[in-house]
């Protein structure tokens, strides 16, 4: 078994919350380490926010994946630090949210947001960019709210942080 073999396999491993993207698209495996002498994987992870629900379910399905290969000996490592930023989303899963109706994160951080000024935020439906905030808060803690003025679609928006 290679590590190049192990990241494939995680290549399958899906987000519990937007099935569209892997664990490698949202860029939250930091490394692998395989011990060749006792064949032990350790898979690193950062959540992409401390306290994320789907941690839980995603080491659950790591495990599964790798045993499913025949690596039974692995252990998953959370690091918290450095912390996650959607810089670290792939551009594979920054067009799988756009193609799944969710906008994929604007720039490298929500500061302009935090200072007061507007971001423009594109419709993943029809593109358009005349859209509007609803919410800072939409089906999960990581998107905001938006709705589209042009087609009047609600949209997820993906935050960056």
């Amino acid at each position: 078994m290679s590590n190049e073999k192990i990241y494939e396999i995680l290549e399958t491993v899906s987000d519990p919350e937007i099935p569209v993207l892997t664990i490698m698209d949202l860029g939250i495996v930091r490394k692998v380490r395989l011990d060749k002498v006792s064949g032990e994987v350790e898979v690193v992870i950062t959540p992409t926010y401390s306290g994320c629900p789907a941690m839980d379910f995603i080491e659950v399905n790591i495990r599964a994946a790798l045993e499913e290969a025949g690596i039974v000996q692995a252990k998953i490592t959370t690091e918290l630090s450095p912390a996650w930023t959607t810089d670290w989303l792939s551009e594979s899963g920054k067009a799988k949210l756009k193609a799944y109706g969710i906008a994929p994160p604007v720039g490298s951080a929500d500061k302009l947001s935090l200072l007061g000024e507007k971001i423009e935020i594109e419709c993943p439906r029809c593109g358009s960019k005349d859209t509007k905030l609803v919410s800072q808060f939409g089906s999960t803690a990581c998107k905001s709210l938006y709705q589209c003025r042009e087609c009047l679609e609600p949209f997820d928006y993906f935050k960056c942080h």
